[in-house]
């Protein structure tokens, strides 16, 4: 009786159905609605795709990934099906999957716009900039006026460092005047030309009509720390005073103090977000994470003890608060929870490292394997390499500002990925740089599945970011930190001050040594001397700073390193 009720509707009426109860807010009934369709039409690679669709206007991108294949093998060579298929694997964060999935279509797709664009953003989300430049070009030769990818271009030439960026936001914004963030990318480009005071008055003059802008509230930040400003984020207060009913004005501003080292002030910036918004939860770990930076262990205590949102951001947070106060056992448990719900998480092996350091547990030895994982190698290449990137990287820094939420104290920072630019020295420094990555890799000892970074041993590593660190201002330094993307990460130097051969050490990089912020009196488990044509290599999980500086030249180039496809 049931079947004979579902084989009475159409596929039509049976995706009617489905839209109906999608677009009454009922999600559940609609993706119900299209399963009942599937089961009655298994062999209908349209209502197939029509239910992928569905999953993915809902956020489902797993189930949608699913619909769209099965609609693929019931149509095989249909390039939409295969476009719709690659957005959903974008969206489930394997671009690189996706973008080598469509080049599979290219004869098939090869005179449809969509399907460049769709090619293009998969490319550049895996970090193929400059193959996602080709493919916007050849969907913007079949449609001149694409808005995806007009300004998917436009971002591309930001980050190749092109001379035409501007051009192309101008081009963009005349296809789609309303888009906050080609407005904000005309911005940028104009403060990477020169033009800061051009590029504040814009971004002024939008915020004065939308104060909640997020994106342009951190450019202004941005642009004020660039002047060297100490009140770089006080217009956040005044934005939150003319949004009152916005919580995450006061989160955003919260969350850059405390980037910056201004703890107090971020967790009083949160505290006070919370009496005007008592029932949400974020604003509460918020205050407690930062009360607990800033030093204010007893009040970041109670307020850990009437957190009831069980998140693994929550239990990383106590779990830091936890490791300051030196409770082992409850520092563990917390992180075994994290690790259960993000398993190999970057953050929660290095709390557990230093754990471990303060138990006097072999298993730091372990894990960090001083002797093998961290090595100071000579970069591959030819013998003039290094000053000709020298030469590349100061006119690149000319432009370049101290960086906004880093962990530089001082200096600046190049934008962008470095190894994207379009100058032939980058592409010949990022080579030499993958040559060197892969003799350290051959010389980590043989894979090991439950170690976080041999795991990887026999897979290789892909650069992933790539950027370039100036410092001439004495004192300048890096806080300790860790790259919680990376799997491990490096410094390449450049130009070293010659006071890096005395006694003191100064500008070392120390590996180990915990942030400031967590007052554990522990050294590093191991320090490089900075040496010109040096490459120093190490897992990302390792906390690692500079001592300071000299006044003389610092040159350095970084990135990380992550698995390979």
């Amino acid at each position: 009786m049931a079947a004979r009720q579902v084989s009475a509707f159409s596929p039509r009426h049976w995706v009617e159905r489905a839209l109906s109860a999608e677009r009454a807010g009922n999600a559940d009934l609609a993706l119900a609605e299209m399963e009942s369709a599937l089961a009655a039409y298994p062999k209908d690679a349209a209502l197939a795709n029509d239910a992928g669709s569905l999953a993915q206007r809902l956020g489902q991108y797993a189930l949608a990934e699913t619909r769209f294949a099965a609609a693929l093998a019931l149509a095989p060579t249909n390039p939409e099906f295969a476009i719709n298929r690659a957005i959903a694997l974008t969206a489930l964060e394997k671009p690189r999957e996706a973008a080598a999935f469509l080049c599979t279509f290219e004869s098939a797709a090869e005179r449809i716009a969509r399907y460049w664009s769709v090619r293009a953003n998969a490319e550049r989300s895996a970090g193929m900039v400059a193959e996602a430049g080709r493919s916007y070009e050849r969907c913007l030769a079949l449609e001149p006026n694409h808005p995806r990818a007009l300004h998917g271009r436009a971002r591309i030439a930001i980050e190749r460092g092109e001379d035409d960026a501007i051009a192309r936001f101008e081009r963009a914004l005349a296809a789609n005047p309303r888009d906050p963030d080609l407005w904000l990318g005309k911005a940028q480009a104009m403060e990477v030309a020169g033009d800061t005071a051009g590029a504040r008055d814009l971004i002024e003059q939008i915020l004065a009509q939308a104060p909640g802008w997020l994106d342009g509230l951190r450019m202004l930040a941005q642009l004020n720390l660039a002047e060297g400003r100490s009140d770089f984020a006080d217009h956040y207060g005044t934005a939150a005073a003319r949004m009152p009913r916005d919580p995450a004005i006061a989160i955003a501003h919260a969350n850059l103090l405390a980037v910056h080292d201004r703890f107090v002030d971020a967790a009083r910036v949160a505290s006070e977000a919370r009496g005007r918004f008592p029932d949400d939860p974020s604003l509460a770990l918020l205050e407690a994470s930062y009360a607990a930076s800033g030093g204010d262990d007893a009040c970041a205590e109670a307020l850990f003890a009437t957190l009831r949102n069980a998140s693994p951001d929550r239990w990383l947070q106590e779990a830091r608060h936890a490791l300051r106060r030196r409770e082992m056992s409850r520092t563990h448990d917390l992180l075994d929870r994290v690790e259960r719900e993000t398993p190999w998480s970057i953050a929660v092996w290095a709390l557990r490292g230093l754990a471990w350091r303060l138990s006097g547990d072999e298993r730091a030895d372990w894990l960090y394997r001083p002797e093998t994982a961290i090595r100071a190698m000579e970069l591959e290449g030819p013998h003039d390499l290094v000053p000709r990137a020298v030469e590349a990287l100061r006119r690149l820094h000319a432009r370049s500002a101290l960086p906004l939420g880093q962990s530089l104290r001082g200096g600046t920072q190049t934008r962008g990925r470095l190894f994207d630019r379009t100058e032939p020295i980058f592409a010949e420094l990022r080579i030499a740089i993958e040559q060197t990555v892969e003799n350290y890799r051959l010389d980590l000892p043989p894979a090991d599945s439950t170690h976080p970074l041999l795991r990887h041993r026999d897979r290789g590593f892909a650069l992933a970011g790539s950027w370039s660190v100036r410092l001439t201002g004495g004192g300048d330094f890096h806080i300790a930190h860790i790259h919680p993307e990376g799997v491990i990460s490096s410094a390449l130097y450049l130009v070293v001050p010659d006071d890096a051969a005395g006694p003191d050490k100064r500008g070392w990089l120390e590996l180990g040594r915990p942030p400031p912020d967590l007052r554990l009196d522990i050294g590093p488990v191991a320090t490089i001397q900075p040496l010109p044509g040096r490459l120093a290599l190490f897992p990302s999980y390792l906390f690692h700073g500079t001592t300071p500086f000299g006044r003389e030249e610092r040159l350095t180039v970084a990135f990380d390193g992550v698995p390979s496809a």
